[in-house]
């Protein structure tokens, strides 16, 4: 298989994954706030503004109002960090974890059906 069909098989397992997820009633999150989501639920902790900024390579205003966004809708929780007043943690929440467990079963889903070749009549993922 050449290296171009495999992008475009990853592209529309992807845009399946997508179109799946906006559909359903669930925060629609952008590129940057589940970049950072994800960042928070799949690398150990602890997590920083300032760590995560660097992590992710941008900056740190762009980390705060993704995270302020993230906070509404209760994905994510700010802490003061008690070893040093001044820092404030990123931490997991149970809603973020269902959250992203509903959405890792959208992505399986997505692949399943490419895999069995399977889509509806709309050319969606099933």
């Amino acid at each position: 298989m050449s290296v171009e069909l495999k992008a475009v098989q990853a592209l529309d397992l992807w845009r399946g994954a997508i179109v799946e997820s906006v559909r359903r009633d669930a925060p629609d999150l952008s590129a940057r706030q589940m970049a950072l989501l994800l960042t928070v639920y799949l690398i150990p902790p602890p997590h920083t503004v300032r760590g995560l900024a660097a992590h992710l390579n941008v900056s740190k205003p762009a980390i705060t109002r993704a995270l302020d966004r993230l906070t509404e809708y209760g994905l994510i929780k700010r802490k003061v960090d008690d070893h040093d007043r001044r820092s404030v943690l990123i931490q997991r929440t149970v809603k973020g974890s269902v959250f992203l467990r509903e959405f890792g079963d959208i992505i399986a889903t997505a692949a399943s059906a490419a895999e069995a070749g399977t889509a509806n009549p709309k050319g969606d993922a099933v």
